[in-house]
């Protein structure tokens, strides 16, 4: 039986998402199995949609989105109350 915890991260390679990779390398112990996936691989980005992920760098711990990478992304709302779309007057 494999007693592993299953840590996936989802990122694009930039900078952010590197730091992200590391940290949780950092935090892991010999009962953690990291994983970086590579958003610009397109089975990657869909099974990212199917989880929720909506910002990068996101963490999956065996196969759930952690709370901390959960509710984020870009909300269309807040962009119009900060008057995206209505032009300058």
């Amino acid at each position: 039986m494999d007693n592993k915890r299953r840590v996936e991260i989802f990122s694009a390679g930039c900078p952010i998402c590197e730091s992200a990779e590391a940290e949780v390398r950092d935090l892991a112990c010999s009962s953690c199995e990291v994983t970086v996936l590579d958003m610009h691989d397109a089975a990657v980005a869909e099974r990212a949609a199917s989880l929720g992920i909506r910002s990068l760098p996101a963490v999956v711990v065996d196969g759930e989105l952690a709370g901390c990478c959960t509710g984020r992304g870009v909300d269309t709302a807040v962009l119009q109350a900060m008057g995206v779309g209505v032009p300058r007057g």
